[in-house]
């Protein structure tokens, strides 16, 4: 039965199947103080929020408090890869256009390069880019998702089928697996769009290869752009946010699944797709494509970005749950470890003025501004917040990427092309550590039922 024949047959069955449901609404809704009484940390976090020691790693360090006298103060978040302060790594000056392949090498080898280690590391990169003509065709051109991260998944598993030796879990075999995907993800990720616009929206299919001698920022927009052109200024951009985006603990949602899934001893693609799915959800790396779409509420709701007290109203009522998503949440306002600042953001900040002024967008970088300096005060006025509120990295990602002309479809992609960086070096650690399989525990609450046979039972 083909692909088609299996939605019409669904569609035949609708309305039995919404029927169906209805009668059969899944239950499981647990009492809420059950948690409390069993003292369980939902979230893997503890009552002030602060994430469940779970594990150790020397690959990153994230600080938003100092430690007086025994008690936490906050303080301006910090972030370190293998020690190194990320603002150091970003860099100052266009000339540096490898930063965020000397961040892969120091987060996958633990050390800064030196010049030679660096030159040889782009060359072994730029040697690992190509796909082939037949993956391109069989794999990423029929039936491209809506999702790009969906496609991301489909095609980073399929790879498991090129790869002649997918499951060796030997460090070296790791290595060689995660240096090519690290090269290959913002090939797979730019032609999965070309694809998707292509059969969707009938636009141009042009398959670009990237070009020797660039770095991954630079082909990332050669290859997105139909002519192929871009500034300086653009390609130093996008490679600062490369390089804020690539690591972040082993604590975030898709790291940790990375550790989860690798400590199961399966393949390196079966990892990598887990933590690609991880990263799709809004909660996690879909965020600035959610702050990007809430500004755009916000834009055409409010008639004068410029006055405090309409944009201030405004963000009540998403607060309120009555604007926007109903949620409740400000997007890119607020983070789990950062009180006073978040250092991605406060670095992104400096990029998106500089960008914004450049491309003419001043008034869309002030109101901004205005936006995060009145949310923040609005959380932070909220009696159930413990501590200082600040934007995370996720509040200027999205503009900066909308003024790089990078349609949102490939917001979250984006991402994950940096942050297998950080996976990689993640699944690596796992696996010199050679740690036990990671299995949490669930308290079962329910209760133990009499079996009955079919013809016994009844519905109440």
């Amino acid at each position: 039965m083909g692909y088609d024949s299996m939605m019409d047959l669904s569609k035949e069955l609708e309305d039995k199947f919404d029927e169906f449901v209805e009668e059969c609404m899944i239950s499981g809704e647990i009492d809420l103080g059950l948690y409390q009484e069993y003292d369980v940390k939902r979230g893997l976090r503890d009552s002030t929020g602060k994430g469940v020691l779970t594990g150790l790693t020397e690959i990153s360090d994230v600080t938003g408090y100092n430690v007086v006298h025994g008690v936490k103060e906050p303080a301006d978040g910090s972030l370190y890869y293998q020690g190194y302060d990320v603002k150091n790594l970003v860099g100052t000056g266009i000339h540096k256009k490898f930063a965020f392949e000397e961040a892969t090498y120091l987060l996958i080898f633990g050390e800064l390069p030196n010049k030679h280690q660096l030159e040889v590391f782009v060359k072994i990169i730029d040697s690992l880019q190509e796909l082939s003509g037949q993956f391109v065709r069989d794999v990423i051109m029929k039936a491209p998702s809506a999702n790009l991260m969906n496609g991301l998944q489909k095609s980073v598993l399929t790879l498991y089928s090129y790869d002649a030796n997918p499951d060796d879990i030997s460090v070296p075999n790791v290595l060689r697996q995660s240096l090519q995907l690290i090269a290959k993800l913002p090939l797979i990720s730019v032609y999965n769009y070309h694809a998707y616009r292509h059969f969707n929206f009938f636009d141009s299919l042009v398959i670009k290869p990237p070009v020797s001698g660039l770095s991954t920022a630079e082909n990332i927009l050669q290859m997105l752009r139909p002519d192929g052109q871009y500034t300086e200024l653009e390609a130093r951009v996008l490679d600062a946010a490369l390089v804020l985006h690539a690591e972040h603990g082993g604590g975030n949602n898709s790291t940790f699944t990375n550790h989860v899934v690798t400590s199961s001893g399966t393949d390196t693609y079966s990892a990598v797709a887990a933590s690609i799915a991880s990263l799709k959800g809004p909660r996690h790396g879909g965020a600035n494509l959610k702050v990007q779409q809430m500004f755009a509420e916000l834009h055409a709701n409010i008639k004068d970005i410029t006055d405090e007290d309409e944009v201030r109203a405004y963000l009540k009522k998403i607060l309120n749950k009555e604007a926007f998503d109903k949620s409740g949440l400000i997007y890119g306002i607020g983070h789990a470890v950062y009180t006073l600042s978040d250092p991605r953001e406060v670095i992104l900040e400096e990029y998106a003025k500089s960008l914004a002024m450049d491309k003419g967008q001043e008034a869309e970088f002030e109101f901004h501004q205005l936006v995060k300096k009145i949310a923040c005060e609005l959380i932070s006025s909220r009696s159930h917040v413990l501590k200082p509120v600040c934007a995370n990295v996720d509040f200027y990602s999205g503009f900066i990427y909308t003024m790089l002309g990078i349609p949102e479809e490939l917001f979250t992609p984006l991402f994950a092309i940096s942050r297998i960086s950080g996976w990689s070096a993640h699944r690596l650690e796992e696996l010199v550590n050679k740690g036990k399989i990671i299995r949490p525990a669930y308290k079962y609450v329910g209760s133990h039922k009499i079996f009955r046979d079919i013809d016994e039972r009844w519905n109440v």
